[in-house]
């Protein structure tokens, strides 16, 4: 069995934040980014489907796709020996499985679109199944949220008890934890 470090706990959170923040821009694309470009005509839709996949090309974004994998992959080593670590290995099933969508599915649909010339037929290959992949990948990555919250919530049990546990005043006369037992003068 693994030990509890701040670490471990740290590596956790940050893969609970890293992956809601990814969690997060699939669902905004779900429901508001792709809707709103449905209305567009097709060369705008085109155009803003570009410049977005420009412009999250980015670092900061890169820090959340990435770290969602790894810090989720880090914790599940970390974890390996504890009762929860299934939440996390969960966790990081349905997020790898929503990783290789992204670059099987929705990556090469991007590029597709920037080699395209005719807005209409670039449209017509790209919108429909980028949404319906970027949804599979919204939910898998929402269901990976959901077991790392709960794998965090489990690990703060575990670590709150272990820490009350360490935290009994020891004793003055005996140097060891006190104890209902010892306080009342039994033995």
């Amino acid at each position: 069995m693994t030990t509890h470090s701040r670490s471990t706990g740290f590596v956790l959170g940050a893969a609970t934040v890293a992956m809601g923040l990814i969690a997060g821009v699939y669902y905004i694309f779900a429901c508001c980014v792709m809707p709103a470009l449905a209305r567009s005509d097709d060369r705008v839709y085109v155009e803003v489907m570009r410049n977005i996949d420009d412009v999250i090309q980015n670092p900061v974004f890169f820090v959340g796709f990435m770290g969602a994998l790894l810090l989720t992959a880090v914790s599940s080593w970390q974890l390996r020996g504890q009762p929860y670590r299934w939440w996390v290995w969960a966790a990081l099933a349905a997020y790898a499985l929503g990783f290789l969508t992204t670059v099987a599915v929705n990556i090469p649909l991007n590029n597709d679109l920037a080699d395209m010339k005719d807005p209409t037929a670039a449209r017509e290959h790209f919108e429909h199944a980028w949404v319906a992949w970027n949804v599979v990948r919204a939910v898998l990555s929402t269901v990976a949220l959901g077991c790392l919250v709960r794998a965090l919530v489990l690990y703060g049990r575990v670590t709150s008890g272990t820490s009350q546990r360490r935290s009994v005043p020891l004793s003055p006369s005996w140097g060891s934890p006190r104890s209902s037992e010892a306080e009342s003068g039994g033995v």
